[in-house]
């Protein structure tokens, strides 16, 4: 096992494109980090320097104390995983899981012990001796990470692995990735661009954009306090509701305005949020955010008042069993179009499309960003 320590790396490609700019990052040993992003983010890129396959331009990168900028992807001491899977077709599944070994002239009786071991823990065991074409997805995924385990490497790097498998099966891998990880307790490094995958599976999860890190933190953390509006925005399904507002003074707290809605945020908040008294003094502009779960149906939430309330129209509703899903429109502050507003209510609910509903809003959990910049004024 080892520590990652990327240290000012940047990319840059013949043309000019810079890919990664100037990431810093940690990454301890038995650490499952999450590298996630828009395509085009530079998580990849970044995965592949760190993997040896791509050459790094700027900074150094360190694999348990040493630096291996200038070394071979073979002398690194990393497994990597791939999204395709990338098996040989004419081997059994044993074959396959034991290849790079015999590439190495390791003993075969050392091959068999470990590739039977990789085969227990993954649950591979009684295909063994079948070919990839007799598998299905999950089980030719999980072939391709017994073929990195039997290397014992100093850590694991895999690049958005689960994609090319259905819905219930992601759910299924997904499970077996993390407790597998918790068992070898080897540093991993996760490339996705699914925010379900980095939020259920990382110990601490990066947040890329355009070549950088903007946040690296406990997913609870990106959650409950993500540092800008990117951020806030990438993390959470349904993602989180943002509209321009107008601050004024309120009895008992400060008033947000949008449209014809208003919500009144109390004095213990804002004691928390020391920057949006300054937006007050400043002319009074922010960027506020609800999250969809922070939003319910005023008849569940007893004792909700007028400040906490909004009253719309739901575009629509979508019942989905555990909890109800409606869709709705609200104005900005100042001059805008209607701004698109998600809520995730209980299913308990009666509110149906095309029907006015009233919503309370948690203002305890309210977000705000400062306009000009986009960074949360937390």
């Amino acid at each position: 096992m080892a520590d990652i320590i990327l240290d000012h790396i940047s990319k840059r490609y013949p043309d000019g494109a810079l890919a990664v700019n100037d990431v810093s990052l940690a990454i301890s040993d038995g650490e499952f980090m999450i590298l996630v992003g828009p395509s085009g983010c530079g998580k990849s890129t970044t995965l592949n320097m760190i993997a040896g396959l791509e050459d790094i331009s700027e900074g150094e990168l360190r694999i348990g104390g040493r630096v291996v900028n200038d070394q071979a992807p073979k002398d690194r001491d990393i497994a990597m995983v791939f999204q395709s899977y990338a098996l040989y077709p004419h081997m059994t599944v044993r074959e396959n899981m034991g290849f790079a070994l015999k590439l190495a002239k390791t003993p075969k009786n050392v091959i068999d012990e470990k590739v039977n071991e990789a085969a227990r823990v993954l649950d591979l065991t009684q295909h063994l001796d079948r070919r990839p074409a007799n598998l299905s997805g999950g089980q030719r995924q999980r072939v391709a990470m017994g073929r990195a385990i039997v290397r014992d490497p100093a850590a694991f790097l895999m690049d958005e692995p689960l994609s090319n498998l259905d819905a219930k099966l992601r759910v299924q891998t997904r499970t077996e990735v993390s407790r597998l990880q918790k068992r070898l307790g080897t540093t991993m490094v996760y490339v996705t661009h699914d925010q379900t995958e980095a939020m259920t599976l990382g110990d601490r999860v990066a947040v890329m954009r355009l070549g950088t890190i903007p946040q690296v933190a406990s997913p609870q953390e990106l959650y409950d306090r993500p540092v800008n509006l990117f951020v806030a925005g990438f993390i959470g399904s349904p993602a989180m509701n943002v509209v321009t507002a107008t601050l004024t003074t309120a009895d008992g707290g400060v008033s947000a305005s949008f449209g014809e809605h208003r919500l009144v945020v109390p004095e213990a908040v804002l004691a928390r949020r020391p920057g949006v008294r300054a937006l007050l003094a400043a002319g009074g502009e922010v960027v506020l955010g609800i999250r969809p779960e922070d939003i319910e149906d005023a008849e569940f939430v007893p004792g909700a008042g007028p400040d906490e309330l909004l009253e719309v129209t739901v575009d629509l509703a979508e019942p989905l069993g555990a909890e109800t899903i409606v869709h709705f429109d609200v104005t900005p502050g100042g001059a805008g179009p209607a701004v698109p507003f998600t809520a995730r209510l209980t299913p308990r609910t009666t509110v149906r499309t095309g029907r006015p509903v009233k919503l309370a809003v948690d203002v305890d959990r309210l977000h705000f960003f400062d306009p000009a910049s986009g960074q949360s004024l937390r």
